[in-house]
């Protein structure tokens, strides 16, 4: 009689234990979580031009989004895209101006933003997802009514703000066991479009939607007292902290927009919100899943708080 043995080494049996381990740590998060909406505002750094395949960054992000799902999560994706549309307003010889943060926006710069966010980083999004497991649909805000927008200001051509989120769309797909995925064009009552910051779009529909929690994916690691220092990183803190660090000058730049649509999404229903370094690997299952996280947690209180939860 002849039969195989197969042997497993101590560094085998130790990766299997780490594991075991993880799944242990995650699992009371799993249960807290099931059926709860989840948005999460994904930046259009992450995303390499689709002549190139898909970027591993997104392929990672897709596996996190599948992930969620499969145990229960309910995933809404809002995706910006402004380095996809400086890069084809270049190809075309237009130069972007910007006029605090925000891209000054004329009519041909409006249909090149609506055609990347829509036609070009939106499907590539859904592709990746859809890749793994076929759950992901596209929209924008001018589907069923989802973003109702006007002008951020007359500098600002048709940059928009959001007036109002109609999350009925957003739900049906939920109840559909489906993941939205939203690119950040609004329309106003006459049907004009308009190019909205993605990050107060996100902030916007967590609140709309009474979210769970919103994360911000970017490329640091959350708020710091002191930003070049990253022993200073602050792990949670309430909104009246968080006011006070913009008060003061702590929070300023690139990061105002995000805190301020954190406070946002806080104050119409969000339960929390998260800023977190998208750039690694497994990000969103790091913060969601395990007891210390990653980036910087915000809730309107941690008085109150049943559950530890640290960002």
């Amino acid at each position: 009689m002849s039969f195989r043995v197969h042997t497993f080494s101590l560094d085998e049996i130790e990766s299997a234990w780490q594991k075991s381990q993880v799944l242990v740590e995650a699992l009371p998060y799993i249960r807290r979580f099931t059926g709860k909406v989840v948005v999460i505002k994904y930046g259009g750094n992450a995303i390499t031009d689709a002549s190139s395949g898909v970027d591993e960054s997104l392929r990672s992000f897709a596996k996190d989004i599948v992930l969620m799902h499969s145990v229960g999560i309910m995933p809404i994706v809002v995706h910006g895209g402004g380095p996809q549309i400086g890069d084809y307003l270049k190809r075309l010889g237009k130069s972007s101006e910007f006029v605090d943060g925000l891209r000054v926006t004329d009519a041909e710069t409006l249909e090149i933003a609506r055609m990347v966010l829509v036609g070009k980083v939106n499907p590539e999004i859904v592709t990746a997802i859809n890749s793994l497991a076929s759950i992901a649909v596209g929209l924008s805000g001018s589907d069923a009514g989802l973003i109702l927008a006007s002008p951020h200001s007359n500098e600002h051509g048709f940059v928009g703000k959001v007036d109002l989120v109609n999350p009925a769309i957003l739900e049906k797909l939920l109840s559909q066991g489906l993941v939205p995925v939203v690119a950040t064009i609004g329309v106003d009552a006459k049907g004009q479009a308009y190019n909205i910051n993605a990050d107060s779009v996100a902030g916007a529909v967590a609140g709309a939607i009474e979210a769970e929690k919103l994360i911000f994916l970017t490329n640091v690691e959350g708020i710091r007292m002191a930003a070049d220092d990253p022993s200073t990183l602050i792990r949670q803190i309430d909104a009246e902290g968080l006011r006070a660090l913009i008060d003061d000058g702590v929070v300023s730049g690139g990061m105002i927009p995000k805190v301020l649509s954190c406070l946002d999404a806080i104050e119409n229903g969000a339960k929390s919100a998260h800023i977190v370094n998208g750039t690694r690997d497994h990000a969103l299952l790091v913060e969601i899943f395990t007891d210390k996280g990653i980036g910087t947690m915000i809730r309107s209180s941690f008085r109150d708080a049943t559950v530890k939860e640290v960002g």
